[in-house]
């Protein structure tokens, strides 16, 4: 027998699970040190992890806010063309969990303090088959040692918080109508983001 979809044949919205998101106002930014980037020979170094360690695997959040009443998503933005979520490699032996934590603290809190993060769903992961191409939301089945895996977490925000972002990044509120399907300017991964919390459903708390 197929599942009762209800009287429209339609899912029932009741299914989705809710998340609390709050105004944007409610958080308080501030700076702290800035991170050095290793931008020279970054794919040889890639490769000579990649020798040492093998496969790289990197955990980023999906942190939501509210502004003009739509949900915005955070993102980190480099040099003023580069946008990324939030996170990082993991450590060898480290847990998914553990090593998110460990990269929001140390890039948005200023006591970086681990324990005030809550990580939860994994919402989708990425692949990289080769050092070179971009990545893919599916493993190809032709390729037995992907050289990269990423894995984007849904990280619940408190009703206020304080940011504290290293100086040379910018932390944005970008809305989600506007990220969505732009792979140009935010490449594969961040792109897909409105498509893949389309599954949950926003309380916008204090609207």
């Amino acid at each position: 027998m197929g599942a009762d979809h209800g009287e429209n044949g339609g899912s029932d919205d009741s299914e989705k699970v809710e998340v609390n998101i709050y105004p944007l106002n409610s958080y308080y930014f501030g700076s702290k040190h800035a991170i050095p980037f290793k931008d020279q020979d970054r794919l040889q170094r890639f490769k000579s992890n990649y020798a040492d360690r093998g496969m790289r695997i990197n955990v980023e959040a999906a942190l939501m806010v509210e502004l003009f009443k739509h949900p915005h998503l955070l993102l980190l933005q480099i040099k003023n063309s580069i946008y990324k979520l939030p996170g990082g490699r993991l450590r060898p032996g480290e847990s998914d969990t553990d090593g998110l934590k460990r990269k929001l603290a140390k890039k948005l809190s200023a006591d970086e303090d681990e324990a005030q993060w809550e990580v939860g769903e994994c919402l989708g992961m990425w692949w990289r088959p080769d050092f070179e191409t971009l990545m893919q939301p599916f493993l190809p089945p032709n390729v037995q040692h992907p050289k990269e895996c990423t894995k984007l977490f849904l990280v619940k925000l408190p009703e206020t918080r304080r940011f504290t972002v290293p100086k040379n990044m910018k932390l944005l509120s970008v809305p989600l109508c506007q990220i969505h399907e732009n792979h140009k300017i935010y490449g594969p991964i961040i792109s897909s983001v409105p498509q893949l919390l389309s599954k949950f459903s926003f309380n916008m708390i204090g609207i």
